[in-house]
């Protein structure tokens, strides 16, 4: 089998500023040259060119707050309500084949019923079904009564599908060892109410003691924990206790993120599924979700707040609530735009939070997210440029060239009939 030669690329590494001209060689499943102005091999009569003619060349992108199993809901309830276990595993491999035609070629787990993410790594990684590089999540780890734990008790649901209920460190700690045990490797907490969920941003649901437990539990294990975690309160506890990625951070102020930067801690803002709320409800006066004037104070504050969390090197990523129905699974890269519009950051540092910063997370950060030598070959060709416009990556038709280790998902693209004269 030749190599693959993409060539006359604006080329978005990830990395540095777009280079014109530019050519990258694939072979197998990974990058074996990257150069402009002829610094790189030559093709020969096995090899298939693409000459992009200043088409973007940049790395497939990771979706690190993901929902694979949400069906599209209007309804919270419905989350682990509405479809029984064998038909929502059949609606998130659907998921999972559209993030990757999306452009996402990695996905990192937010949550999920059933063990549903961990079934669905087994399937793609085996070949069985099209999706995405995949770090599964599990059930939700919540205490009694917290913003998962609202069904009323006469229901008598137990929860068994969506959430373990704990209380205290050791339920905690055996709670999270069964979740590893089943192969989950992203452990999922709801240390503070707030972003859409119904106790008050400023509740804590959640001791100490029990985070620390819990992020201890999972880093004996060799695994990673996230938190959904909105206050100044939360964020520094969660800090305190070492949890790896925290989801939102709503109310976060210098002090937050200078603990972050310093603490190595990731942050998943999801900015845009209350700044998509809010914008809305500006245009036309329509509340698409109820506490509408925190979700506002959120979005200032984001406002405020990310452009200083990205000079101080926080590590942002790229993830949001997608599978809830003003956010249906698919829209995924319009959450780019939020930061750019909503935030002021540049396109090339969203760009390099949806990539590097991705893969750091996932733990490859030394195989994926920047275009280089020796590096897997999960590539996009966008007829567009993102790095000017972030908007062209929200329509797929625009993703001409969707390759993950190498391998072509999509192509659009015919190979260069030059190619013989070129060698």
């Amino acid at each position: 089998m030749g190599r693959t030669f993409f060539r006359g690329a604006n080329l978005i590494d990830g990395l540095h500023r777009p280079k014109a001209n530019a050519t990258v060689v694939v072979e197998d499943e990974r990058i074996t040259a990257v150069g402009t102005n002829g610094r790189v091999p030559k093709p020969t009569a096995q090899d298939t060119v693409y000459d992009l003619n200043g088409k973007s060349l940049m790395p497939g992108m990771v979706q690190s707050h993901y929902h694979v199993a949400y069906a599209n809901i209007s309804d919270l309830n419905d989350i682990d309500m509405k479809y029984h276990p064998t038909h929502l595993a059949l609606i998130a491999a659907k998921n999972a084949e559209l993030l990757l035609r999306s452009g996402f070629t990695g996905a990192v787990g937010a949550g999920t019923l059933h063990n549903i993410d961990v079934s669905l790594k087994k399937a793609i990684n085996s070949g069985l079904i099209p999706g995405p590089r995949f770090m599964p999540a599990g059930r939700d780890v919540v205490t009694t009564g917290d913003s998962v734990d609202s069904h009323p008790a006469f229901w008598n649901l137990r929860m068994e599908g969506l959430a373990y209920i704990c209380d205290g460190p050791d339920e905690f700690r055996k709670a999270i060892r069964a979740e590893i045990k089943d192969g989950v490797e992203m452990i999922k907490l709801y240390p503070t109410g707030g972003h859409g969920l119904p106790w008050p941003i400023e509740t804590m649901t959640m001791s100490q003691d029990e985070i620390e437990a819990a992020s201890n539990a999972v880093h004996e294990r060799g695994r990673k924990i996230r938190g959904h975690i909105c206050s100044k309160k939360g964020i520094k506890a969660a800090i305190k206790a070492k949890v790896d990625l925290i989801d939102h951070g709503d109310r976060m102020d210098e002090e937050c993120i200078e603990l972050m930067a310093k603490n190595g801690t990731f942050l998943t803002p999801s900015m845009y599924f209350p700044w998509m709320v809010v914008e809305e409800n500006k245009r036309s006066g329509k509340v698409m979700w109820d506490e509408i004037e925190g979700m506002s104070r959120g979005v200032d504050n984001f406002a405020k707040m990310l452009p200083k969390a990205n000079k101080a090197g926080v590590k942002l990523l790229i993830g949001d609530d997608f599978g809830i129905s003003i956010m249906p699974h698919g829209d995924y890269a319009k959450e780019l735009e939020a930061y750019v519009e909503g935030a002021g950051i540049s396109p090339l540092d969203v760009i390099r939070w949806a990539t590097v910063n991705g893969a750091e997370l996932m733990g490859m950060k030394d195989e994926l997210g920047s275009i280089e030598a020796g590096k897997l070959a999960d590539l996009l060709v966008v007829n567009g440029n993102p790095a000017k416009d972030i908007t062209v990556l929200q329509d797929r038709d625009n993703l001409e060239v969707i390759m993950k280790g190498g391998e072509m998902f999509e192509c659009q693209l015919s190979p260069s009939k030059a190619q013989l004269k070129a060698a």
